[in-house]
């Protein structure tokens, strides 16, 4: 048949206006489209991989065979505008905005508080709206299954979910247990006298019929059925789109290595990330034959183009038809697609793609291997009919599908009698993770016997293809369903499971025991069913049934308890109040502007950086002769190209900007490519050749380090009383270890920069995302060779930063302006998120050793720490965090005779940098996983000796500063009361005693927290504060808004001191031109200086006004300026605070380096599986010494925040580097934060009453990083659960747990009978020496 091509090109509608692109670019997504394009800036870029949900929009169709319309979420940058024919986007700007009407999507995460650096907030916005177009009345699992694929890194969830709860609210979606939640503030009620963080009351309701109609143009464009080929020609790639199956079929034909692309979550990620470029694309979304649904009476025909949400209604509508004993198999897909990806990804990713991509840990293919699924390929040649099988499989990423042939449908059949199919997964985090190892099974059983007639066992996750256990199934078919058979059939599963050390993906020893617990798993379940049919008499004994049980997951409503504000406070007066973040209603609308919202000028370029493969290599060449003929490529920068001075010092060492003669870690910056736009600026500086000269002695371990003294100078050592004579002394002496892995910053916004030249007298304009512009401004300034005051630094607010956007945010913007100085045009940098992971280095990885004396009733008479912190290849802020390890090595604990010694460690990986906390998490692990030692060397519980050696009087630090620990041991006891520690307990060890492969446990930790730079001249600050005739203030000061919600308590302070509404005060950004030399925003200190420096400047203005309100005492606010501007009284003034004098003398090891301490005190519970390692956090309690609060709901933000950061370092997080340094994971796919799924079940937050501090503004205290450790507490609830499963196996006594307690390393430490089976076959190493393993142990 003749082709019919149509170039009208794509019609598609964008918060309902019409677009028509004639020339689209098949390598074009929708997010640089919405982007650049359109201006549309609400859409975030985070992580380019559809991993994160900061990219989501709302993709709506109408299909003329049903007459409806759908809506979907989708990820922007994951979906090419050649999908969009016929479609309505909207984007968060589409459905509210503050200068119209707000949507009540947008309002309730605002007024919740779930909005605080904001950046993630319009993708939450778009996720929730989408499920509210779909289904106005959800339930709360509704609403978290939806959220499942949105990250966020600032708010721990909870009030994010809270806000949202309030659309269910009139279902009582959280009844439970015949109780019904109250929302008022997502937590108590106005009626039990506690002050609420929001109310409900005013909250705009849901109208439908508000939102956007779908454009009838394209229901009309939908029921032409237009059946001509498309066709759209790009740069490098062409974009066919068949509009019937012959068609389909003979472009196949023509061109059979063209991928066929649905949902582009397989192709998009592989040309993205990997490299892989096709010139040709063939999207069959227009072929109907892919999207049929068969229902008989033997099973479920799927079209192969059906999405994950199509497949998951089928099966649901399928259940329901088929009697439940044919079910199991759906049942089993079912339960695996609800799981498969965040909601943007199954909302698009088909069930054809997921089988013929043949990735080995496929959640799918394993269950339809399994349940004897077939499906149909086609060609022009023909259709064959396959069996999804073992056979099907030929290797990674290859089936036996001919290039020419599609996939067109499969087949589902229904279960017989007495065949039952179970589905098993494991994965990283709960929801929204690739599986690290997932299972399909399937037992046929004779009539009225449990004799097994068929069995097939298939595994994802342990091989280069899913594995059929042939060796297993060999010992079980033919004999009854019991545990010898089982027995008999784990032991052959070593025959079918043959994983090498070096297998891709490590965790060697953690699949084997999996494959094995999977198997005990399906074993009990049919067991269980034998039972209910009553085939066989015997229970599933009591305790082993927890093995089948799944673990809590439903959420409760929190609590949070703070201070009400002095009934005589002035309304006005918001102090104490919990106001919401000044920008959460544009960070809900989109309208917030970011650094990468900027407009894009005329003439802007754009900068990628190159960077070094190489982990310790001389640089022998650099040829970008190649980048150069690229399109759109304009100039390489060298190191040659810096003006001024190619390098920054820290304590001493000097970091080269761009690398010239030698590289020393992987991801070292070596030059940079500028092109006319983003795609042409990464293939320029893809097309650059380095060539090398590999240096011998690459040191990444700490191990390697030590052994070759490769150190960062100084070490310090502190110590207090006689070390050596205290452990002389103890009735007992240990000595233990920990090693803590490091932690990614990902923050949801990439380091962001655009320089400017303004064109004359060599100035600078450097727009940026940090948190010292002084740093920057400073930076830039040397690396030009001009005076600062040529370089002016803007920051209107950070899509996070958590301490590392300082360092080498001012080296990266020294780059950038030293192209723009080169080309003397704008240029842009927005570091993709593999590029920022690799790049900007994170936390320290730390070794943590100890020798502790103790007596036989728990007191703690001496301790020796050792601790050392993996640097990376520079110093970076190493060496400070080192020396804030020693300060803080103590924690809570008085312990007479201590000593400290840090080491920071240089290695041939990217340096590491501050991040929140600055080595204090590290350390406080480390003293309190001794604890969690002496308590099990002595049979005693850890909270036992906790309290018993906590300082409880007016004490001395050990280096000899005073303070008082009333607040800490108050917040102790409180705690211990608010969270029924006594009581839970003992139901913990019942319910311990009562299930053998389920464990609980129960940990409360406590933290002394210093606040402050132990550097004095750190802690000054500056503002400058306008008045206007109108009566408007302008506020500038030195801190940077990151989230944290400084803007928003500085217009508090600012409103107090001038005793007006905080609507007429207005803060535009932070800016070295209005307040310069102005220090980092870190170390909790922001308000506590910032706040000071505005108060002086609001007083020294509020007193010039004091005569003018003398002379007219009942006259306006806008009166008095007015008549002041008249008299000639400057209304403009600068605030200054000093700061404290703190300093830490390491000669006399002695000194005063914090202000004051902020105490805390966290409990949490958890729910262990000791099979597979994973966990539930059930319940969480954290009371907080926080002085009085400016604004509680800003500070418990920061508090949730904080834990569930902390969470994710000490459970979660893992960076995993190759044996030649390479980092492993770069991005959401491999590198897992909290999501919503790892919200505690019940998070309850309680800010310590009648508490004050001195030291700081309006007696509140620093909050933004001491309650991350407190995230400890789930590590350690973690190892009491384990500590009962080793109970169980008869192993008693101290063990090592090493950070984080991954679901790997929590299943190995309880050494079950599977475990213990994999150790037991593991062979001896060869005499050659041990495997290389896939990934380095950092």
């Amino acid at each position: 048949m003749a082709e019919q091509t149509r170039n009208d090109g794509l019609i598609f509608y964008v918060n309902g206006k019409k677009i028509v692109e004639k020339n689209p670019d098949p390598e074009t997504m929708l997010l640089p489209y919405l982007r650049k394009k359109l201006r549309l800036t609400g859409t975030k870029y985070s992580c380019g991989g559809g991993g994160c949900g900061a990219c989501t929009i709302m993709v709506s169709r109408y299909d003329p065979q049903t007459k409806s319309i759908s809506h979907l979420s989708v990820n922007g940058c994951l979906f090419p505008i050649c999908h969009l024919h016929g479609a309505a986007v909207t984007t968060v700007e589409g459905i509210g905005n503050t200068k119209t009407k707000l949507h009540p999507v947008q309002e309730r995460i605002a007024k919740a508080h779930g909005s605080q650096c904001g950046f993630c907030t319009p993708g939450m916005v778009m996720s929730m709206y989408t499920l509210l177009r779909n289904n106005p009345h959800p339930t709360l699992d509704d609403i978290t299954e939806c959220l499942a694929g949105n990250l966020c890194r600032c708010t721990g969830y909870r009030p994010i979910i809270d806000g949202y709860r309030t659309f269910c609210e009139s279902e009582n979606c959280c009844l439970l247990n015949g109780s019904t939640c109250n929302v008022l503030n997502g937590n108590g009620s106005a009626e039990n006298g506690h002050a609420e963080l929001f109310s409900k009351d005013d909250l705009l309701p849901l109208d439908p019929s508000q939102d956007l109609i779908f454009p009838p143009e394209l229901m009309r464009m939908a029921e032409d059925k237009d059946q001509s080929i498309q066709r759209f020609c790009g740069e490098r790639m062409t974009w066919i789109s068949p509009g019937s199956l012959d068609e389909l079929l003979q472009l196949k034909a023509d061109y059979p290595q063209a991928p066929l692309v649905m949902g582009n979550t397989t192709i998009g990620l592989d040309m993205k990330f990997k490299g892989i470029f096709h010139p040709i694309i063939i999207s069959p979304t227009r072929v109907p034959e892919l999207f049929k649904v068969n229902h008989r009476s033997e099973g479920v025909c799927v079209g192969a183009g059906c999405s994950m949400s199509d497949l998951k209604s089928v099966l649901e509508k399928t259940i329901n038809d088929f009697p439940p004993e044919n079910t199991h198999t759906f049942r089993a897909l079912l339960q695996q697609i609800n799981l498969v990806g965040g909601q943007q990804i199954r909302n698009v990713a088909t069930l054809g793609g997921n089988i013929a991509s043949a990735y080995p840990n496929s959640d799918l293919t394993p269950v339809l291997a399994a349940g004897r699924c077939t499906l149909v390929a086609l060609s022009k040649d023909g259709r064959r009919r396959l069996p999804i099988d073992k056979d099907f499989f030929l290797g990674f990423a290859k089936t036996i599908l001919k290039p020419e042939e599609i996939l067109l449908s499969v087949f589902i059949p229904a279960t017989r009698q007495n065949e039952i199919v179970h589905a098993f997964r494991h994965v990283p985090r709960k929801e929204n993770a690739l599986a690290t190892l997932n299972a399909g099974m399937r037992v046929w059983l004779n009539d009225n016997s449990n004799v097994v007639k068929e069995i097939s066992i298939y595994y994802g996750g342990v091989g280069a293809t899913i594995l059929s256990a042939d060796h297993a199934c060999q010992k079980i078919v033919g004999r009854p369903w019991e545990e010898a058979t089982l027995n008999d059939a784990y032991s052959a599963l070593f025959d079918d499971v043959k994983l090498d050390p070096a297998a891709p993906g490590g965790k060697v020893d953690f699949r084997r025991s999996l494959t094995l617990s999977l198997l005990f798993k399906f074993h009990l379940l049919i067991l269980q069913y034998l039972k209910e049919k009553d085939v066989i008499q015997m229970e599933v004994p009591q305790e082993m049934q927890s093995a089948i049980q799944p673990l809590p997951k439903r959420i409760l409503p929190g609590y949070q308890e703070f201070q009400n504000v002095l009934e005589d406070q002035s309304a006005q007066d918001l102090v104490g109040r919990p106001m919401m973040h000044r920008s959460a209603l544009s960070q809900a609308t989109g309208e917030a502007v970011y650094c990468d919202d900027l407009p894009y000028t005329d003439g802007e370029l754009v900068l990628a950086i190159v960077t070094s493969s190489k982990a310790h290599a001389k640089i022998t060449h650099i040829d970008f002769s190649e980048a150069l003929k690229l399109p759109g490529v304009v100039d390489v920068i060298t190191a040659k190209d810096i003006p001024g001075k190619k390098f920054r010092t820290f304590t001493g060492y000097d970091e080269e900007l761009l690398a010239e003669d030698e590289v020393s870690c992987v991801g070292q910056m070596i030059c940079a490519v500028v092109a006319d736009s983003k795609a042409h600026a990464k293939r320029g500086a893809a097309a650059v050749k380095v060539s090398y000269e590999d240096l011998q002695d690459c040191i990444f371990t700490l191990e390697e380090a030590i052994e070759k003294e490769s150190f960062f100078l100084p070490r310090r050592q502190i110590e207090r009383g006689d070390v050596e004579k205290g452990l002389r002394d103890a009735e007992q002496v240990y000595e233990g270890e920990i090693r803590i892995g490091g932690q990614e910053h990902f923050y949801m916004e990439t380091q962001s920069f655009l320089v400017v030249p303004v064109g004359e007298e060599k100035e600078m304009k450097v727009y940026l995302s940090t948190q010292h512009p002084t740093y920057t401004q400073e930076a830039v300034a040397e690396t030009l060779g001009i005076p600062s005051n040529r370089v002016t630094c803007h920051v209107k607010r950070l899509g996070g930063a958590f301490g590392g956007k300082v360092t080498k945010t001012a080296i990266l913007a020294s780059i950038t302006a030293a192209a723009a100085w080169k080309t003397g045009l704008p240029v842009r940098c927005v570091l993709e998120r593999g590029e920022d992971m690799l790049i900007t280095g994170g936390r320290h990885p730390v070794w943590g050793k100890y020798k502790v004396g103790f007596m036989k009733n728990g007191r703690i008479t001496a301790a020796d720490f050792q601790y050392y912190a993996n640097s990376g290849n520079k110093v970076d802020e190493s060496v400070l965090v080192a020396e804030k390890i020693l300060l803080h090595l103590d924690n809570a604990y008085n312990i007479p005779n201590l000593r400290g010694r840090s080491a920071a460690c240089r290695t041939n990986l990217p340096s590491n940098t501050a991040f929140r906390g600055f080595g204090v998490p590290q350390c406080m692990l480390v003293i309190e996983s001794m604890i969690d030692d002496v308590a099990l060397q002595l049979g005693r519980l850890p909270e036992e000796i906790r309290e018993m050696n906590m300082y409880k009087q007016v004490s001395l630090t050990h280096y000899k500063m005073e303070f008082d620990p009333e607040n800490l041991v108050r917040c102790w006891k409180e705690c211990m009361e608010k969270s029924d520690f006594s009581h839970r307990r003992k139901a913990i060890d019942l319910f311990n005693q009562q299930n053998q492969f389920k464990k609980r446990g129960i940990s409360i930790i406590p933290i002394k927290y210093g606040i402050g730079f132990a550097e004095g001249f750190l802690n000054q600050a500056a503002a400058l504060v306008h008045i206007y005739k109108d009566g408007s203030v302008l506020v500038s000061h030195g801190g940077a808004e990151m989230g944290q919600g400084l803007h928003t308590k500085i217009q508090q302070v600012a409103s107090r001191e001038l005793n007006i509404p905080a609507s007429l005060i207005h803060i535009s950004e932070t800016s070295t031109q209005c307040v310069p030399n102005t220090c980092p925003s870190a170390a909790s200190f922001g308000t506590d200086a910032n706040g000071m420096a505005v108060q002086d400047a609001c007083q020294i203005l509020y007193n010039r006004l004091e005569p003018v309100r003398k002379k007219d005492p009942k006259g306006t606010w806008q009166n008095w300026i007015m008549k002041a501007f008249l008299e000639k009284i400057s209304l403009s003034a600068t605030g200054y605070y000093r700061g404290h004098d703190l300093d830490m003398d390491w000669e006399k090891q002695e000194g005063r380096p914090y202000a004051y301490f902020t105490y805390a005190v966290c409990c949490s519970e958890v729910e262990l599986d000791c099979l597979t390692g994973e966990y539930r956090t059930l319940r969480t309690d954290i009371v907080v010494d926080i002085g009085r609060s400016i604004n509680p709901s800003i500070d418990i933000g920061q508090i949730e925040g904080a834990f569930t950061q902390g969470l994710g370092l000490y459970t979660m997080e893992e960076l995993k580097y190759s044996p030649s340094g390479v980092l492993y994971t770069r991005g959401p796919g491999q590198y897992k934060i909290p999501a919503v799924c790892d919200v505690p079940l019940n998070f309850n937050v309680y800010l310590l009453a009648g508490s004050s501090n001195p030291h700081a503004i309006y007696s509140s205290k620093g909050i933004g990083e001491p309650t991350l450790f407190l995230g400890s507490s789930v590590f350690f609830a973690i190892k009491d659960a384990v500590t009962a499963a080793r109970k169980d196996a008869g192993l008693t006594g101290p063990f090592q747990l090493n950070s984080p307690a991954t679901p790997e390393r929590a299943c190995l430490a309880c050494a079950t009978r599977f475990t213990n089976m994999v150790v037991a076959q593991n062979e001896p190493v060869s005499t050659s020496g041990p495997a290389r393993p896939w990934a380095l142990d950092i």
